[in-house]
């Protein structure tokens, strides 16, 4: 089936990267909805969005981004047909990609199966694998025994580096 017309876009996002995801819609002619933190109700963002309207009041700027339902509830009362999380915030949440389909909206962004294989490291690397793709030599998640991670370290080729199943965006990683 394909997928109903956008006419009216929420962007779950703030500042620079909500700007530009509004610029790219405006041309395409599809009006646009800010979400702003009561902190950033004089952010530009909000002055240049077709409506803007208030979300997660009194939780403080962060936690208001970042309320799944404060940002829904939005979307329904202003009429939008879809969601750009732009990135950051709850743009790799596969539950909200969820809600946003629950509440019958379109989320631009990768269905929420995709974001969970490839949000773990190790699921990302054994569906690389499965798909034939060519990856660095590498062990599996570490076990607890210290031996078995030297034989593991051993059997990959020294040196190594660590990295984490779920991300850390490279924080903790050194060549062993």
């Amino acid at each position: 089936a394909m997928p109903k017309s956008i006419r009216m876009l929420l962007v779950a996002n703030r500042s620079e990267i909500a700007i530009r995801i509004m610029r790219g819609a405006t041309e395409l002619g599809v009006a646009t909805v800010a979400v702003y933190a009561e902190e950033d109700k004089y952010g530009l963002h909000r002055f240049k969005a077709d409506e803007s309207y208030l979300i997660g009041e009194g939780m403080g700027p962060v936690a208001a981004y970042l309320s799944i339902e404060e940002v829904i509830r939005v979307a329904l009362a202003a009429g939008v047909d879809a969601i750009h999380p732009g990135y950051g915030f709850l743009s790799e949440n596969a539950d909200f990609a969820e809600a946003c389909a629950a509440a019958g909206l379109i989320f631009i962004g990768p269905p929420p199966g995709v974001m969970r294989a490839l949000g773990n490291k190790v699921s990302a690397r054994n569906l690389a694998e499965a798909a034939g793709v060519q990856v660095m030599p590498a062990t599996i998640p570490l076990p607890e025994d210290p031996a078995e991670i030297a034989r593991l370290a051993k059997a990959v080729g020294l040196p190594v580096m660590p990295k984490a199943s779920w991300g850390g965006g490279g924080r903790g990683m050194r060549v062993i």
